[in-house]
């Protein structure tokens, strides 16, 4: 029972996060222009995990395609399966990428997790700002997705995220998350509670 108070509590109202950089809030219609800049951006898109997303590959180039995407994460919000949080620089009151969090049940390696997926415009994607990102809601996760373990993907390119996520504490696991349809997918890094 207590799970379920909790994760819906997330889903009731959607917490805020802040610090001297960075504040997470829920994504806005609002933000659709600054996160076109993200989601079209050619040296970001090849680091966001689309794993598991029924072949999105999360490159949108018009501003209607970005307002459908905003639309659908808004619906899967409603329907509790995942929140998706805008990362706001405050120098510039400009959105500079998304977090999307959820909690997963299976029957691979990646249950009872908190699957966290990040997407950053990629002038942002250094370690010191992936480490500001994240410690805003790191420790948060463990309670609000009632998780032991939070997964987040860093392919090999990402040098920076690699490095940010291990000074996090987070650790590459071998162990494949198993895909809706059968498929294995791996580059995955574990944060254990």
């Amino acid at each position: 029972m207590k799970r379920k108070i909790n994760m819906d509590s997330v889903y009731v109202s959607c917490p805020e996060f802040e610090n001297k950089r960075f504040n997470l809030r829920f994504i806005s219609t609002n933000d659709c222009d600054d996160l076109l800049k993200v989601y079209s951006d050619k040296k970001a898109v090849p680091l966001f995990n689309s794993d598991n997303c029924g072949g999105d590959d999360f490159y949108y180039n018009t501003r209607e395609r970005m307002k459908q995407a905003l639309d659908y994460w808004k619906f899967e919000y409603e329907r509790k399966g995942f929140v998706r949080w805008s990362i706001i620089d405050k120098k510039d009151n400009t959105v500079i990428g998304t977090i999307e969090l959820f909690h997963r049940e299976s029957k691979d390696y990646f249950n009872n997790c908190g699957l966290l997926r990040l997407d950053l415009r990629s002038d942002y994607e250094t370690k010191a700002n992936i480490i500001d990102i994240l410690e805003l809601i790191i420790n948060k996760i463990y309670q609000l997705f009632e998780c032991n373990i939070i997964a987040t993907k860093a392919l090999p390119i990402a040098s920076e995220r690699i490095k940010a996520l291990e000074e996090l504490g987070f650790s590459s696991t071998e162990n494949k998350l198993i895909g809706h349809d059968g498929r294995e997918y791996s580059s995955y890094y574990l944060k254990k509670r």
